[in-house]
């Protein structure tokens, strides 16, 4: 019979109380270019910018800091974006042809970006009653006249409607038809052929009543809006692109679909005309792009410049480039006490700094490991090249060539301490690179170490890519991150985990082969270890392999067949399963209100020894712990596997001085001590030593230099091992189960990133956990108490289709977290009530007198229409004469804007493998330094950056 356990409903209040004091859930969009941006739109007068995306989602920038998010209800992609210059409105316009209207809303002194209003175009009915088709009144053109009271709507069908912006209602008998126009076009010119969608709109200059209207086909018209009658035609053949006045309105500029523009002038006195005054194609003869865009702009000394996009030829035009001052609203964030550094690896052989102190990610320092490799391809000459040859003269965009970029360049793992300035950059062709901060340039060799993981085993064969083959001599290295040590793996594969220990001058590293120890600072390797199937074929293949054995697979997937229809067998004839599951239907009926059941925990089905890829490094880990008896602790290394195996090695390191840094020159010595093989043998995910109290061990330097509390040495450790399946909690040194949890989630659900935070509260400024946060393949977010393994939070923070956003998450130490929401653009979410980072800040809008916004505003939540979180920012209104609005200004009941969250003082720091980010800085040396140097000099870095902070930091896009 079926055993029951129960709990009260209700928890203990105090622990609810205090976990609302550590936990919270928030997220922010980071800078960069947002995910599948559609359409664009600029305020000149607020300088603010506004980004529509394919998914429906609004987003409006200033200066840095100062955003604001909305979403669509529907998830329809944005098209076209109109600003109502000052006022801090936006026209946003669907692909459905559905308008909306937002305005950035105030409520106790905070604002956010809300929706309206939104207006649907009704149908036309046709000759038989019914609705015409959709491409009769699909809007195409939006154009924002009378100073942005109205709005003209071209659409596919050739028509113009009116509409009312303040109320989003059509303008009764304004609306103008194809009829209209084609009573003022030559019959020769008609030929019974349509004029095509209108392509675009362009209000006069002086004249609000007269709109130029440009069709598809060529034809361009000046409409009258006051007489209701054609004043000019322009008979273009060409296919139209874009539409812009010139010279006082006594032009007309078009551009077209084969990359020309033509100048047409304006002469009330000859209509239609036939011909422009100028038609050229920039970048011709050979066949080029459209210009898409173009714009005609006078000087203050009468001379005129055009300013157009598109029109490159069409063999280059994907890799030239012929981006703003995007400064307006104030970031009122305090200088973050906290310094936050994310690092990422790219395929191009680059690592990335990036400034995630703040809202706004800003780039720091880009480090390229290139140039220590021969690749099959040298950028530099090929830039050079292009520059002098190709036409048109332009630089090139970035170094990425698909034909050309060496893939076994690509960085998979990073490894910092910010404490002594040395890095680690472990790439796909198994090479593993040690690096330190130097301040001046140098031209060194750097050394290379060869360390064999398969150590000659017989009957395994490497398939895959060749490694890379360094470059020999001295080579020059600039001030920065420089070489010391190259390690290169045998086979060539790609790196699947590293960790770094300066405090030893030990650097560990893994593949799909083995694990390996090296000592870089006498420059020898310490250990060397493979962790091979016999049957493991498809490790010796590598990721880049073409050539797949597909005997292999097919044999493979006919035995997980059999496995699961034996297994299914065998449950079906199990009579105890099925007795399991009408006692917890009869326990969920006879269960009283007050209490619950315990989850039901899943099955976990154990796997076969000989599945592909068994012998995967996942996870590597130094401690200085109890692992050979209770009494003497000291170095050891910890490797997990694929297949749940779990290696603990003890380490004899040669103890440094007294306050040295170094260690002496003695040679280092592995000894294995323990091998826990995990039941299930699910792949370890993750392992973590705590102290007697606990909590974590400190990572290298932060307890001899006082940043850290020191560990607990006199009480008993334990190893916290987390697979994909479940965690566990093993004493040390016996490794005897102490408490495990297995992922109770729906079925299918695996554990895919792991980290211990440090969660502070925000009530009590002494007060701190840390716990375990968990991030599965489902998307979802838990997070556990340490050492005790018990649920505390859950939060659902990525969708469970967006496989690489889930696959690029990593977690920080004090409860942040940063995923990829596209190719090149960063989420950050938070799970700490007390670190949480989002805007603060102000925008000076000019409303309207008569302005009554709150009147037709919709009446759905206003979570419908926001994304990412609700932030917190202070709105500063003004009325049409620039003075501050009686209504909004900051009075003496008014709350003071709420300070930014505050945590230790430390470098949060996060690192990711699987990014591709198109943007660097030129920065030096120092801007890298002021991340890695200690507490003193972070506060200095605060206070001068205080100083500094009215002086606009510039940043040259390369």
């Amino acid at each position: 019979m079926m055993k029951f356990r129960f709990r009260r409903q209700g928890a203990d209040p105090q622990r609810e109380k205090l976990k609302q004091e550590l936990f919270a859930f928030n997220k922010t969009v980071e800078h960069g270019f947002p995910n599948q941006p559609s359409a664009l739109a600029f305020d000149p007068e607020l300088r603010i910018m506004a980004i529509g995306t394919r998914s429906g989602a609004v987003k409006i920038y200033g200066a840095p800091g100062v955003e604001f998010t909305g979403l669509h209800r529907d998830a329809a992609t944005v098209t076209q974006m109109h600003f109502l210059p000052g006022q801090g409105r936006l026209l946003t316009l669907l692909d459905d042809s559905s308008l909306h209207l937002w305005e950035i809303v105030h409520h106790n002194g905070c604002a956010h970006l809300e929706e309206a209003l939104s207006f649907q175009l009704p149908s036309r009915p046709g000759f038989d009653g019914a609705s015409a088709p959709l491409s009769l009144i699909r809007v195409t053109v939006v154009l924002l006249v009378a100073a942005g009271d109205i709005a003209a709507l071209g659409t596919e069908g050739s028509s113009v409607f009116f509409l009312d912006v303040t109320t989003l209602t059509l303008l009764e008998g304004q609306t103008l038809a194809p009829g209209e126009v084609l009573r003022s076009v030559p019959d020769d010119y008609r030929c019974g052929k349509a004029l095509g969608p209108v392509e675009s709109l362009q209000g006069h200059l002086q004249d609000p009543t007269k709109i130029l209207i440009g069709y598809s086909r060529g034809l361009l018209v000046i409409w009258n809006q006051a007489s209701q009658c054609v004043d000019h035609v322009f008979l273009g053949n060409q296919q139209l692109e874009s539409l812009c006045w010139g010279r006082d309105s006594s032009t007309v500029v078009s551009s077209h679909s084969d990359g020309s523009y033509a100048v047409w002038s304006v002469d009330a006195g000859s209509s239609p005309t036939l011909q422009p005054t100028v038609a050229t194609t920039p970048y011709g003869p050979f066949p080029c792009k459209a210009i898409n865009k173009i714009l005609w702009r006078t000087c203050e000394s009468g001379g005129h410049f055009i300013i157009f996009s598109g029109g490159m030829p069409r063999a280059s035009y994907g890799d030239r480039h012929c981006s703003w001052p995007i400064t307006g609203g104030r970031n009122l964030a305090q200088e973050p006490s906290q310094r936050g550094l994310l690092l990422t690896g790219h395929e191009d052989g680059t690592v990335r700094f990036w400034d995630a102190s703040g809202v706004a990610l800003r780039p720091l320092y880009k480090l390229s490991t290139a140039g220590l490799f021969q690749t099959d391809c040298e950028h530099a000459d090929s830039l050079a090249q292009a520059a002098e040859d190709d036409w048109p003269p332009f630089r090139k965009v970035g170094c990425f060539d698909p034909y050309s970029d060496d893939p076994r360049l690509g960085v998979q793992k990073v490894a910092l301490c910010k404490y002594t300035a040395q890095m680690v950059v472990a790439g796909t062709a198994g090479q593993v690179l040690v690096l330190e901060l130097s301040d001046v340039p140098v031209e060194q060799a750097v050394s290379v170490a060869i360390i064999d993981l398969l150590q000659d085993r017989e009957g395994f064969t490497w398939k895959g890519h060749e490694r890379l083959s360094p470059r020999t001599g001295p080579l020059p290295w600039p001030a920065g991150f420089q070489p010391r040590v190259l390690v290169q793996c045998l086979p060539p594969a790609a790196v699947t985990a590293v960790t770094l220990h300066t405090e030893w001058s030990l650097v560990a590293f893994g593949t799909s082969h083995g694990f390996g120890l090296f000592d870089y600072q006498r420059k020898s390797p310490v250990l060397a270890r493979c962790t091979l199937h016999p049957n493991d074929s498809l490790a010796m293949e590598g990721p880049l392999s073409r050539v797949k054995s597909l005997k292999k697979s097919l044999r493979q997937s006919f035995r997980r067949i059999r496995k699961s229809r034996v297994s299914g067998k065998k449950r079906a004839a199990n009579a105890s399963s099925k007795l399991q599951e009408a006692n917890a239907q009869l326990a969920e009926q006879a269960c009283p209100h007050d209490v619950e059941m315990t989850p039901v925990q899943r099955r976990i089905e154990p796997r076969s020894a000989d599945d592909s890829l068994s012998g995967v490094v996942r996870c590597l880990y130094f401690a200085d712990t109890f692992l050979r008896d209770g009494a003497h602790h000291g170095p050891t290394m910890w490797a997990g596997t694929n297949s749940g195996s779990v290696f603990a090695y003890a380490l004899e390191v040669p103890a440094a001085a007294v306050g040295g840094e170094k260690r002496p020159e003695q040679a280092v010595e592995a000894v294995l001590g323990k091998e826990v093989q995990l039941m299930h043998r699910a792949p370890v995910v993750a392992i973590a030593v705590l102290d007697g109290r606990g909590r974590p061990l400190p990572e290298p330097y932060e307890a001899s230099r006082d940043l850290a509390q020191a560990p607990d040495m006199q009480g008993g450790h334990a190893v916290l091992i987390a697979s994909e399946e479940q965690f566990k909690v093993f004493t040390l040194p016996k490794v005897s189960a102490k408490t495990k949890f297995k992922l109770t989630a729906h079925e299918g659900c695996r554990v895919r990133k792991v980290a211990l935070a440090t969660f502070a509260s925000v009530a009590c400024e002494d007060y701190a956990e840390t716990c375990l946060a968990c991030l599965t393949n489902l998307g979802d977010v838990h997070v556990f108490s340490v050492p005790g393994l018990r649920p505390q939070v859950h939060y659902s923070c990525i969708r469970k289709e967006d496989i690489s956003g889930i696959a690029s998450c990593v977690f920080t130490r004090h409860g942040q977290g940063f995923y990829l929401i596209s190719p090149s653009e960063f989420e950050r979410f938070s799970l700490s009530a007390r670190n949480i980072t989002e805007p603060l800040c102000s925008l000076d809008i000019n409303l309207p007198r008569d302005a009554t916004q709150a009147s037709y505003r919709l009446r759905e939540s206003p979570k419908l229409s926001q994304a990412n979180g609700t932030p917190s920012i202070l709105l500063a209104s003004q009325s049409l004469d620039g003075s501050p609005d009686p209504a909004h200004s900051k009075g003496p009941d008014t709350p003071e804007p709420p300070e930014a969250a505050l945590s230790p003082m430390s470098i949060d720091s996060a690192t990711s493998a699987d990014t591709t980010l198109d943007t660097t800085g030129d920065v030096t040396v120092e801007d890298v330094k002021d991340f890695l140097g200690s507490s003193e000099e972070s506060e200095r870095n605060l206070r001068n950056l205080a100083e500094d902070e009215a002086h606009a930091c510039a940043i040259l896009i390369k």
